[in-house]
């Protein structure tokens, strides 16, 4: 019996997806194996059920995944999703968005002219509770601020060797790292802007605009910037939880 419960619990998944499963013990060696590369790492390697997420010492304890929704590691793109869509697909209009009728100005959900006072995705619609289950669920307003104050921002074109483009952030609290990459975005059946910016998904609803929402924008001259977006348009997702 306890060769069983052995066995079962060397299989459990580390990380951002079940491909490669590692133990802490392993993860230590391999960081002491290459110092050069630990204080660039995404630390600390720590698991909440199947995904890691890294302690930035923020005020509200917040736990921000160390890579994004579809991905399996920090240097990956992951899925895109308009805003308020809980899966991938081909083409990203307004045509085939899922709140319309075909026009920003026939909303069905999250807008005045239904009335529905709704400005926080709710969790049937939160691409990141979705896709991950448990705690997890996509940040809102104020926790980018948060995250955008309690880190020093750099912008990298290759980040630790990967080719990857994209924002560092380093905790000022505990030097913790983050890392967003710049995926670009979808529009239509186009993909843009890969290497020079990352705009991700937040989970609240632009106030003036209800065609609009909020995101989280990385570039190289404006570093998690907050800025308004149309809903329809395919983003990356950052996952977070509680403690």
């Amino acid at each position: 019996m306890r060769n069983l419960i052995f066995l079962l619990a060397v299989s459990f998944v580390y990380g951002c997806s079940s491909n490669a499963p590692k133990s802490e013990d392993a993860n230590q060696a391999e960081l002491s194996n290459n110092n050069s590369e630990v204080v660039n790492e995404v630390s600390p390697k720590e698991s909440v059920v199947e995904y890691e997420y890294v302690d930035l010492g923020l005020p509200s304890g917040l736990l921000w995944a160390t890579c994004n929704v579809g991905a399996s590691k920090p240097t990956e793109y992951g899925d895109y999703f308009a805003w308020g869509e809980t899966t991938s697909k081909e083409t990203y209009d307004w045509n085939t968005y899922k709140w319309s009728e075909g026009t920003y100005e026939t909303l069905t959900k999250y807008c005045k002219e239904k009335a529905d006072g709704l400005q926080t995705l709710l969790p049937e619609d939160d691409a990141a509770a979705i896709n991950w289950g448990g705690a997890w669920r996509m940040p809102t307003r104020t926790e980018q601020s948060e995250l955008k104050e309690g880190c020093t921002w750099e912008w990298t074109s290759d980040y630790m060797g990967s080719g990857v483009a994209g924002s560092v952030g380093t905790s000022k609290a505990n030097k913790n790292v983050i890392f967003f990459p710049a995926g670009g975005n979808k529009f239509d059946e186009k993909l843009g802007g890969v290497g020079a910016y990352g705009h991700y998904w937040l989970s609240s609803l632009s106030v003036d605009y209800m065609s609009n929402a909020w995101t989280m924008g990385f570039e190289e001259e404006d570093n998690n910037e907050l800025s308004e977006s149309c809903r329809n348009y395919g983003r990356s997702v950052r996952a977070v939880r509680e403690r």
